[in-house]
């Protein structure tokens, strides 16, 4: 299941493979042209000279002599771009580093959802709008912490025939000698003066009590307000709530919080070549994304409000995007610039604002973040599966973390076990687990393989140009690493 070493060519991925071979040779883009010694992770070959001039920026070619030409400028074969002017290449642009679409994204909802008051029992996993405060003392009353009798003065004690029980009202009061049976969490008699455990005492057979050892004033006495006092703050605004959370506000007095609500996201799966059912045939695959990513935005801290299958229907999406009243869109495909990707263009047609185009990371960097209304947002995954859970965990969880109010975890880091292939230039995520303080990385880590994250515990952050064994990565818990499936606490 984990690499002993370096990986094999197969783990690596053919699209991964690829890239390195294509990328080693092209210019950064601050890249000035001229040859350089290989750095950590290239292939040794040196970087080609200046490029050609750039093109008009309306589309056409120049000759020689700076006359305008459509024509190829070594065959004269005519080069005008006849597709429609939507699946036209736009302006250049340069892809996003990774940590900076993080924060992109993180940055994106430009106002928080009005806060919600929730009942208690619909609260778990969000976060706090306004601090708790007690609403009462804790204890509101002196309570019996253990099973036993309260006593008042010295021994021996005669006993109460009527013990004291939790729930009731509150007993008469004691006289000095005096003691009563009392139950864990029963109201103490006023004068009592200490609880003797069960197992601490004895009665002989005329009901007088006795003490087996000796009897400090106030032991086991929970006094009224020992934990908190009415009015005293006990949680700040931003807290997520997590069972202990519940439990403190029940005691507190609450029936329900004020909290942010549980972002709302709709997912778009698009793609003529996609399965609902059975094994793959004629050219059709299996959709392991609509089955995938609405438990993945729920462990994210979403409320997936709808899931629907559009096809390679361009009219169909923009309609789903101009009629969406989700917090967050997710489209599966469709990111590229191919003739059926029509993710670009839409966004284009609805008038959306392209905050991330593109991200130095792989595999997923044809991922894209984009405003498509005030505080809605539209987060383009690739089609393959592991660069879907890419640019989940780079763009959307982010985006999700600030509209729920949650703080951002706290990074960390762990030594790599085995050495990593890295790409030229990108970010590479793998799925790892994590055994023993270390990371270890799995097989199967390709852009369409599903088989390594299966089993995964987290994604390690891999610098460009890869990673040796005992170097520190940034590494990044899946969401259900630490707690259910349903609901996410990191």
């Amino acid at each position: 299941m984990t690499a002993s070493g370096p990986y094999d060519e197969v783990d690596f991925g053919v699209e991964e493979a690829l890239a390195l071979v294509n990328e080693a040779g092209t210019p950064a883009p601050d890249d000035p042209g001229t040859p350089t010694t290989p750095g950590p992770g290239t292939s040794g070959v040196p970087r080609p000279g200046p490029s050609p001039s750039p093109a008009p920026q309306d589309g056409s070619r120049k000759d020689t002599t700076g006359h305008p030409t459509t024509g190829h400028p070594t065959t004269g074969h005519d080069t005008t771009d006849h597709r429609p002017a939507d699946h036209r290449p736009t302006e250049h642009h340069t892809a996003t580093p990774w940590p900076r679409a993080r924060a992109v994204a993180g940055r994106a909802p430009r106002r928080p959802d009005t806060p919600v008051s929730v009942t208690l029992d619909a609260a778990l996993g969000l976060v706090l709008a306004a601090p708790l405060a007690a609403l009462t003392d804790l204890p509101s009353f002196d309570t019996s912490a253990m099973d036993g009798w309260a006593v008042a003065g010295p021994g021996p004690w005669s006993v109460r025939a009527e013990g004291v029980l939790a729930g009731h009202d509150e007993p008469g009061p004691l006289t000095d000698g005096e003691a009563v049976r009392i139950a864990t969490g029963a109201r103490v008699p006023q004068d009592a003066s200490a609880v003797i455990r069960s197992e601490h005492g004895r009665t002989d057979d005329k009901g007088r009590l006795y003490a087996a050892r000796h009897v400090v004033h106030g032991q086991d006495i929970r006094p009224r307000g020992q934990e908190c006092r009415s009015g005293e703050p006990l949680l700040p605004p931003g807290t997520l709530v997590t069972p202990a959370v519940l439990g403190l506000a029940a005691a507190a007095g609450y029936d329900t919080v004020a909290a942010h609500p549980r972002p709302r996201a709709e997912v778009l799966v698009l793609g003529d070549e996609l399965l609902t059912e059975g094994l793959p045939h004629d050219g059709l695959i299996r959709d392991a994304l609509g089955p995938m990513l609405p438990s993945w935005l729920r462990a994210l801290g979403a409320e997936v409000i709808a899931v629907h299958r559009l096809g390679d229907d361009a009219e169909a999406l923009r309609k789903a995007l101009k009629n969406s009243d989700a917090d967050l869109v997710v489209t599966t495909g469709g990111t590229a610039a191919g003739p059926v990707d029509h993710v670009h263009p839409i966004l284009r047609r609805l008038g959306a604002e392209l905050l991330v185009d593109g991200v130095k990371v792989r595999p997923g960097h044809p991922m894209l973040l984009a405003r498509l209304k005030e505080n809605q947002h539209l987060v383009g995954l690739p089609g393959n599966p592991l660069a879907a859970v890419s640019g989940l965990l780079t763009l959307a969880e982010p985006l999700l973390r600030t509209l729920a109010g949650r703080a951002a975890p706290e990074p960390y880091t762990l030594p790599l076990q085995d050495a990593v292939h890295g790409h030229p230039h990108d970010t590479r995520l793998i799925p790892v687990v994590l055994r023993e303080d270390r990371a270890v990385p799995l097989h199967y880590n390709g852009p369409a393989m599903l088989r390594g994250i299966a089993v995964a515990d987290a994604l390690a952050v891999v610098p460009p140009g890869g990673a040796q064994p005992g170097q520190e990565l940034e590494i990044l818990d899946l969401p259900w690493a630490m707690a259910g499936i349903e609901v996410c606490f990191t």
